[in-house]
């Protein structure tokens, strides 16, 4: 497929993993803040050509994964309601909470709904006036736009029985967090691309300037990873803190100021929960007080939640990348996709999921040189 084949050339990508390979004099801590950069990196066995040169730390880029247990909580308690038609992406409905997940609420009788759109929830809305609409959302910069738009669109058709629970979490927050931990490996950052064609580049300069670390903007395909790492290891070889764009094709330095625009007027910036992690400041969206009407943990009474996490689970040392998925002692065990422990394991985008479904089950490192995956990224 034209645009996308020539970014899968096994040939091209053998030119720069040697490229990589002559230029890094030591092993390289690289992070990915973006769990589909993390599939990419291990199905197509990215970080076992770079072995040696590269190690990948994965990190909190899957939203799935990192939403609070007490958010998913909070939405179990309302989508349980009689009166409530709760709608979410599917990929949420398998996360566990404390004692159950949505499938669990559906199973029982609950009116849990997939939809494929924030504005599938509106028009549901609209079409049941006599039932109160909840849509889940929950997301980086990325989803968000498109979040705001319903809540935008409600207001303007006075859907006075439309809510939304909201998760948003920031990027750029959780790099600052993990970079001033005690316990960070990062030396330099690849920055996801699809939260960068919405917000732009600018709120990574500072981040470099404040920590001396090199952040190249990157895309999901084998050559967009592989040129990113070039990148990288060549600013951390010379010495050179710099933020670069590795992903023009998408992603311009002022991003999609429209849609800032709009997110600027629906959310206002907050103190955020990150599974696994904990609390880091002025890492979140909740909505403004213009749209606090439409804000469901209030119009339910949710929000005194609050539940621990599982014991079993080091989900938030995989996030923090203070430990491979594969080193759980959990993984693969008492942890799988069929009885994951943690969101890491049920999001398509989590870490624990792509070692499993790859085959990444011991903790020792895979064959040296696999090919790189045409299949798909």
């Amino acid at each position: 497929m034209k645009y996308l084949d020539e970014f899968r050339d096994p040939v091209a990508a053998r030119t720069l993993v040697e490229a990589i390979r002559r230029t890094a004099t030591r092993t390289w801590t690289i992070m990915e803040v973006c769990g589909g950069q993390t599939h990419s990196i291990i199905r197509n066995g990215i970080d076992q050509l770079l072995d040696g040169a590269v190690e990948f730390i994965h990190g909190p880029g899957c939203p799935v994964c990192v939403t609070p247990l007490e958010m998913i909580d909070r939405a179990l308690e309302i989508a349980a309601r009689d009166d409530v038609v709760f709608c979410s992406f599917g990929d949420m409905l398998r996360v566990p909470g404390s004692t159950r997940d949505l499938f669990g609420v559906r199973a029982r009788g609950g009116d849990v709904r997939i939809v494929y759109s924030p504005l599938d929830a509106t028009r549901i809305a609209a079409d049941n006036p006599d039932k109160q609409v909840v849509f889940f959302g929950v997301g980086f910069e990325t989803t968000a736009p498109a979040n705001a738009m319903a809540v935008v669109h409600a207001e303007r058709l006075g859907l006075t029985n439309f809510s939304m629970l909201v998760s948003h979490v920031l990027v750029p927050p959780a790099m600052r967090a993990i970079l001033s931990s005690s316990t960070n490996r990062v030396q330099g950052f690849l920055a996801a691309g699809h939260v960068c064609s919405v917000m732009g580049t600018g709120e990574y300069g500072p981040l470099v300037d404040e920590f001396g670390v090199p952040i190249v903007v990157t895309g999901f395909e084998p050559l967009d990873l592989l040129e990113g790492v070039r990148q990288v290891v060549e600013l951390l070889e010379s010495g050179t803190p710099e933020l670069r764009n590795a992903y023009p094709r998408a992603v311009s330095a002022d991003g999609n100021v429209v849609a800032q625009q709009t997110l600027a007027d629906v959310f206002a910036v907050t103190d955020r929960q990150w599974r696994g992690i904990g609390l880091i400041p002025k890492s979140g969206w909740t909505l403004s007080p213009r749209y606090a009407a439409f804000d469901a943990e209030r119009r339910f009474g949710v929000g005194h939640l609050q539940v621990a996490e599982s014991s079993l689970c080091h989900s938030g040392e995989v996030l923090q990348g203070l430990l491979k998925p594969n080193e759980c002692p959990a993984f693969g065990t008492a942890c799988t996709p069929r009885t994951p422990l943690g969101a890491t394991m049920v999001s398509s985008e989590g870490a624990c999921a792509a070692y499993y479904q790859f085959r990444r089950l011991a903790a020792s490192s895979a064959p040296s040189a696999p090919a790189v995956s045409r299949a798909h990224a």
